[in-house]
């Protein structure tokens, strides 16, 4: 892991790192002991998204590990602006994904609030599936919203990234796309010279 982090870090902007515990998705991935140690390898800002069923119980050993923002599902909380405040409270960067099924309509009271929205391109926790049809539409949808919001919330596509789906979200004007396999079992420097093209060619 360490030296793939050190082959794709000079073409990247940040580290998506996916936590999983094994209950809210049958995966178990990045603990805050391992966070800690990719913490020592970079200076670039590394997120956690909290695909738990207690997500705010991980705020405190996240932070303490190093990570720069939390991403929480939306579907995983009791109280949006309880963990928006945990969060805010560490001075750190807070984002909430949306499932599939989730419309950006949930997240209208928290524009304001919220640097980022993450619109899941497939089910939360599925490896290799392909993009849904209507994560598009649904990324527009959210920018309109946001805009109408008088807020600054970011968007960003997450799942489903593929050479033929990334055009469709650069249309879309995603402002952040996790590239995941794309990236580490490409050529990183022409994937990131390709996904500025892209960015360039869209924005408006």
């Amino acid at each position: 892991m360490a030296v793939e982090m050190d082959r794709v870090e000079a073409y990247s902007d940040c580290f998506h790192l996916d936590v999983a515990d094994g209950h809210y998705t049958p995966t178990m991935l990045f603990f805050p002991d391992l966070v800690a140690q990719l913490r020592e390898r970079t200076s670039l800002p590394m997120e956690v998204h909290l695909m738990t069923t207690r997500p705010l119980d991980w705020i405190e050993p996240f932070h303490q590990a190093g990570a720069d923002g939390f991403i929480f599902c939306h579907d995983s909380l009791t109280d949006v602006p309880a963990a928006i405040n945990a969060v805010k409270q560490h001075g750190k960067k807070v984002g909430i994904s949306l499932g599939i099924d989730e419309q950006v309509e949930l997240l209208d009271p928290y524009w304001n609030d919220l640097d980022l929205v993450t619109i899941c391109g497939t089910a939360m926790g599925v490896k290799g599936a392909g993009l849904h049809p209507s994560i598009p539409e649904k990324i527009c949808r959210a920018h309109c919203n946001i805009a109408r919001a008088g807020a600054i919330t970011e968007v960003q596509a997450d799942g489903g990234i593929r050479e033929h789906t990334v055009p469709l979200l650069a249309q879309a004007r995603a402002d952040w796309i996790v590239p995941g396999s794309l990236m580490f079992k490409g050529q990183p420097a022409e994937l990131r010279l390709w996904l500025a093209s892209l960015i360039a060619e869209h924005v408006h």
